[in-house]
């Protein structure tokens, strides 16, 4: 081999966009950071407290609908169309 081209050809010694992948990385981090800490946080109403004027109007005539139903794997979700339907 010639040592005059292998003295010419040199490699990069740092990656042009590491600045980027750092600052991809620190808001990618941060974001599920905050997702985590936001999501262990105390829901703001209660099951049990009501929600509207309507709701002790509705428990007083006996045509309450439950705040939550629980789906077919189990999990609980808000009755939101339960809710919203109109009364009999």
């Amino acid at each position: 081999m010639n040592p005059r081209i292998e003295s010419t050809t040199q490699r990069p010694t740092r990656r042009p966009h590491t600045a980027s992948t750092a600052a991809v990385l620190a808001l990618t981090l941060s974001g599920l950071l905050a997702g985590l800490l936001a999501g262990c946080a105390k829901p703001l109403l209660s099951r049990t407290e009501e929600r509207t004027p309507f709701d002790r109007y509705d428990g007083v005539r006996g045509q309450v609908a439950p705040q939550v139903v629980e789906d077919e794997f189990g999990r609980f979700k808000p009755n939101v169309r339960g809710r919203l339907m109109p009364k009999e």
